[in-house]
């Protein structure tokens, strides 16, 4: 009897809520990472092709009828053209055709994703197979010799969205999970803007300098790895303010489970599910890791928007917590003095 007082005492509702939300969170973990990354396939890569007159609409015609349409081909007026838009981020490779031989040119950008240049060579050389040509690969903006598959960038913004979304936990495991008053919210986001600062410098010092690992301006990758701090552990504190404790769980669901697999880490954006593909660059993991590569690998181009979307994680996060904050306060007409979120009244 003494026992089932006990467990009635220690399974409450609430409790059995959370436990349930666990169980959620794990089978969409499970679901997400599995979904996205079992079975990569090449869908619509943008690619270009080089070539005089009906040789470039037919190479065109026969890239586009490819079964699966993996590539979205487009004709490039010459090389030049080719390598500048693979550097500008608006192709992922392109054919170079020989004319006057039996022997073609593909331009790939393995610092892209080593996966995807794989991918690009695997499938162009036996296109030209069968037209009884050969490919020579030429990697326009190659991964570093210690960027193992490309991957040490979206590692790097891995780390830094842990990095934001566990101090934000922990400010609200230490101070409850809601701000009591504007000023408490003010104290929360400054520590967590100041964390940024120095979480983004300490993870662009370690896999520049310290390790080699990613090439780049330290100063450009110290600002992006403040900004995805920032911005991961400001819309969990949001989070927090709506929901409560809860408001973790929301955070892991939308930057882990919903996050990491859409980023084009393992496998860049062309070869995932149409899903995943879609919701990546609209997510920090994804947004960071795409200027984390530009940033590596092709001279700082095509970051405003990704740069846009994570000030707006950002914004949205720092808006949302003040006015719940200041909303809490005009409601209950006190001022939290002791930090417990019940506040002591001034009325």
């Amino acid at each position: 009897m003494r026992f089932a007082d006990e467990f009635k005492s220690a399974v409450t509702p609430r409790a059995a809520l959370l436990v349930i939300g666990v169980l959620a969170l794990q089978l969409l973990f499970i679901a997400s990472y599995v979904g996205a990354l079992h079975d990569p396939r090449p869908k619509d890569v943008a690619f270009g092709v080089v070539a005089p007159g009906e040789a470039a609409e037919q190479t065109v015609r026969r890239l586009r009828e490819l079964p699966g349409e993996p590539l979205d081909p487009r004709r490039v007026k010459d090389e030049a053209t080719a390598r500048h838009k693979i550097m500008s981020r608006e192709i992922d490779g392109a054919l170079v055709v020989d004319p006057r031989g039996a022997t073609d040119t593909l331009l790939v950008a393995s610092g892209a994703g080593t996966a995807l240049s794989r991918t690009l060579t695997t499938l162009v050389t036996e296109v030209d197979a069968d037209q009884k040509r050969t490919v020579k690969s030429v990697d326009v903006a190659p991964a570093s010799g210690q960027d193992f598959n490309g991957l040490s960038s979206f590692y790097l913004v891995v780390g830094w969205c842990v990095g934001g979304y566990l101090c934000a936990s922990i400010l609200a495991i230490s101070a409850g999970s809601r701000a009591a008053n504007v000023p408490r919210a003010v104290i929360r986001l400054g520590t967590m803007a100041l964390y940024s600062v120095i979480g983004g410098l300490g993870g662009a010092v370690i896999i520049g300098p310290i390790l080699g690992a990613l090439p780049g301006s330290v100063l450009g990758l110290w600002g992006l790895g403040a900004l995805v701090i920032f911005g991961v552990g400001a819309i969990t504190l949001a989070l927090q303010a709506l929901t409560g404790i809860m408001g973790i769980g929301l955070a892991v669901l939308l930057i882990v489970i919903g996050g990491n697999p859409s980023a084009g880490g393992a496998f860049p954006l062309p070869m995932l599910p149409p899903f995943w593909k879609a919701i990546g660059p609209w997510l920090p993991p994804g947004a960071g890791t795409w200027v984390a590569r530009s940033l590596a690998y092709f001279e700082g181009n095509a970051i405003t928007w990704p740069l846009l979307v994570l000030a707006g994680w950002a914004l949205l996060g720092a808006v949302v917590t003040l006015a719940l904050s200041a909303r809490r306060t005009t409601r209950s007409g006190s001022i939290d003095l002791s930090g417990t979120g019940y506040g002591k009244s001034v009325a």
